[in-house]
């Protein structure tokens, strides 16, 4: 996710934090000796690390290709059943790419591609047609209500483009961003999402996006929607753009890639951004971004994967992706595992009592987003939990949120033991000043 518009992230050096209002990001805690970290006790961490990376990316790319598949099966007979496919498919590829999100935070390379497979939210009138509720303008984005799958030839942000081909360059370079709008977002996982459940008009209410699988029939008098042929060739070549994309994220993690060679390259700084990677998660963009905000605002926008009503299991695999990273281990999507050397491993061999703590709040934030996720699958969405007067959801969110802010504070006097010095952790506006969401 880029910053969100009514709440501009912040930043805090944990290092120099100060308050112990769960409420408020972590403070430091001296550990009683600090025991100087090295490059020859920080490299096997930082190869598994290294190594986890590549393979959950690797598995977001089979999935993404299993994905494809459904979407060429859907395109070829347009039923229920193959759009039923379709939507598991994509919600399958969901998994393992949740539990890469940590790898964003701390490296640049992986947090500047980011927005090409995972932005939202969305105005999906840029891409399709919408209900008449969406309305047709918005002061904040002039490409609001676009529709390229009906228009060939739009105006975008006052210039004329010719999208009579729907090709990767036009989502790519020419409408995702456009006018340097985040909300236009053209690739990626959400726009398929889109394209797959059109847009969920139930507000807080029971259910999802409900597209119909003849918005995909090509045949004359079968389409529903309008311009099915456009529609079709929009869905084919976002997957393939995500494809794309992850094939170039995997060979970023390779022996030699960009990405792993950053960290390799000098291990104490690797660690630092391992730590800054699961600190910036926990605490601004999982507690504050993508579940604070939404108790704030109250405002079923505010839902991840929002047309499918999935966000209570992309909330679960971020935190899965956080534990994976400190106890230097993932399971496959086939069952085989990687794992080494850990950052469990580091804590407990410098402060065995910090690593107790450690220990315990990252079971306690996995348990808290585990009853989410089960709340989820079982009683209602998570755009039904934000809803206001749901005391019972509110609180399961909430004890989401105090748990992966108590997780990041021990992190945060790991750098200390560890002499570090300080850590970048991304703050949250919904955390850290509420009334500012409003402005």
């Amino acid at each position: 996710m880029r910053t969100l518009s009514l709440a501009a992230a912040t930043a805090v050096l944990l290092a120099g934090c100060a308050g112990e209002d769960a409420s408020a990001p972590p403070a430091p805690t001296p550990a009683p000796e600090v025991l100087s970290l090295s490059a020859e006790r920080a490299a096997p961490v930082v190869n598994t690390y290294a190594d986890l990376a590549h393979a959950t990316y690797e598995d977001s790319l089979l999935t993404a290709q299993a994905l494809n598949k459904a979407i060429e099966a859907l395109i070829a007979a347009p039923t229920q059943a193959s759009l039923d496919a379709a939507r598991a498919a994509w919600l399958a590829a969901r998994v393992p790419y949740q539990q890469t999100e940590t790898f964003r935070f701390g490296n640049p390379l992986v947090d500047d591609w980011e927005g090409r497979v995972n932005a939202w939210p969305l105005d999906e009138g840029l891409i399709d047609y919408v209900d008449a509720s969406y309305g047709q303008q918005s002061d904040a984005n002039p490409a609001y209500a676009v529709n390229v799958i009906a228009n060939a030839q739009p105006s975008v942000n006052g210039q004329p483009v010719d999208a009579s081909a729907i090709t990767g360059e036009l989502l790519r370079d020419v409408l995702h961003e456009a006018g340097a709008v985040e909300a236009n977002v053209a690739t990626g996982y959400h726009a398929i999402e889109f394209l797959l459940w059109g847009q969920d008009l139930n507000g807080t209410g029971p259910g999802a996006g409900q597209r119909p699988a003849s918005d995909f029939a090509q045949a004359e008098g079968d389409c529903t929607g309008g311009h099915c042929d456009r529609r079709v060739a929009y869905l084919r070549t976002a997957a393939q753009l995500l494809i794309d994309d992850l094939e170039t994220m995997v060979a970023l993690w390779e022996d030699g890639g960009a990405a792993r060679s950053n960290l390799t390259d000098d291990p104490v700084t690797g660690v630092n951004a391992m730590i800054s990677g699961m600190g910036s998660l926990s605490y601004g963009e999982l507690a504050g971004e993508r579940m604070r905000l939404g108790l704030v605002l109250h405002d079923p926008e505010e839902e991840h994967d929002c047309f499918s009503d999935n966000t209570h299991n992309s909330h679960y695999y971020n935190q899965i992706g956080i534990e994976n990273v400190y106890r230097g281990r993932y399971e496959r999507v086939d069952g085989s595992v990687v794992s080494g050397p850990s950052m469990a491993d580091l804590a407990r061999e410098t402060d065995p009592a910090l690593a107790s703590r450690l220990e315990s709040a990252v079971l306690a934030a996995t348990q808290a987003l585990s009853a989410l996720k089960a709340r989820g699958d079982e009683i209602e969405a998570f755009d039904q939990m934000i809803a206001e007067g749901n005391a019972a959801g509110q609180q399961a969110i909430e004890q989401g949120v105090d748990a992966l802010i108590a997780q990041t504070r021990p992190h945060e006097q790991l750098v200390t033991a560890l002499g570090l010095g300080s850590v970048y952790i991304e703050g949250s506006a919904a955390l850290d000043d509420p009334a500012a969401v409003f402005q």
